[in-house]
């Protein structure tokens, strides 16, 4: 770092975000994007929309807010939208933590969570998941503190009921409670529907995944309209402007094309399946999963080493050095041509071994 940064954020060890290699073309499994491109009916809307470009964007997504009010049954007061869901996140713990409300949150779970607690100046604890990698709900009851839940998990996939997030709600009632459901569209169900009974809970997601918009970049919030607010003071206090027209358009047309992306949620899930019992015909363990990735190791060949022998094969997979998962790689879902030829390289790896 240069002489010129601040002190303050000296120690701050940023997100890696998965590699994008531009050396050659791979088969891309590593950053869990949808492996279909959005319907022709969001590629007619942008291309239309960006005949506009002059003119500044929407602040209060009006529009895009409608439209995903009569998506999902809620108030349009009751969503915020975002420049991806990791804004929110961001907003989300500048407004709700500090040091007499600090950050929890699973130890192994989606890694920019501590980046922002350190970002923002917030204590943090992480909860250690259990041996099979299951958040144990217990050991949030109570705890009195901002609590972040990613549901299902990432990067296990592993979902957790309901009934155990409304444990945790009724539990720590002067504190808000973030589940961030990135995934859901995969399997599981949204904690929405329980927004009526806890007015500490914001459900946050995107649609980088299950609606192929990863490179617009367009997140949301639901939560009670007074904490909706809260987050808007601190979007108005940094950028107002923060969804871009094209952006926006697009949400809408993905909204309203709502069966394409049901469709495609369902052929990645049917992907999965598939995927995970072939790879376990190769000797490996998977983490059950109900997100469009799943997270496995193998007893013949180390996480790291696998990594890279697929990389040279020209397919990417992502791996962590993090301790209790360095031997597992987590293992996007794409098309069942690109899942087919991942287990062909794999297998290819284990018999020259």
């Amino acid at each position: 770092m240069s002489r010129f940064f601040t002190n303050r954020l000296s120690n701050l060890i940023p997100y890696v975000p998965g590699e994008q290699p531009q050396d050659k073309k791979y088969i891309k499994l590593n950053t869990n994007e949808s492996p279909f491109p959005p319907s022709e009916e969001v590629k007619k809307a942008v291309a239309e929309e960006s005949d506009k470009l002059q003119l500044y964007s929407d602040p209060e997504c009006v529009e895009l807010r409608a439209q995903m009010a009569k998506n999902y049954g809620l108030g349009a007061d009751s969503i915020g939208m975002v420049n991806g869901s990791d804004e929110i996140l961001n907003f989300a713990f500048m407004a709700f933590a500090d040091e007499r409300s600090p950050l929890a949150f699973p130890d192994i779970t989606y890694g920019f969570y501590p980046v922002f607690a350190e970002l923002n100046h917030i204590p943090y604890s992480e909860i250690p998941l259990k041996s099979d990698f299951s958040i144990c709900a217990d050991d949030y009851i109570g705890i009195n503190r901002t609590i972040v839940i990613a549901n299902p998990n990432a990067p296990t996939g592993k979902y957790l009921p309901l009934s155990e997030i409304e444990k945790i709600l009724a539990s720590n009632p002067q504190n808000i409670v973030i589940i961030d459901e990135a995934y859901i569209d995969f399997g599981g169900e949204s904690a929405v529907k329980l927004l009526p009974k806890y007015k500490n809970l914001l459900v946050t997601g995107t649609f980088s995944k299950s609606r192929s918009l990863a490179g617009a970049r367009l997140g949301f919030g639901f939560a009670d309209p007074e904490v909706i607010k809260d987050i808007n003071t601190i979007r108005y206090s940094t950028n107002p402007y923060n969804v871009n027209r094209l952006t926006s358009r697009a949400g809408i047309a993905a909204l309203e094309n709502d069966g394409y992306y049901k469709d495609k949620c369902k052929e990645i899930a049917e992907n999965r399946d598939w995927t995970v019992k072939e790879i376990q015909k190769l000797g490996f363990t998977v983490v059950p999963s109900l997100a469009n990735f799943i997270l496995a190791k193998s007893d013949s060949i180390g996480g790291e080493k696998l990594y890279l022998t697929l990389k040279e094969k020209g397919v990417l997979i992502r791996h962590f050095d993090k301790e209790r998962i360095r031997d597992y790689n987590r293992i996007t879902i794409g098309t069942k041509e690109q899942m087919k030829i991942l287990i062909e390289k794999i297998k290819e790896i284990t018999e020259e071994i």
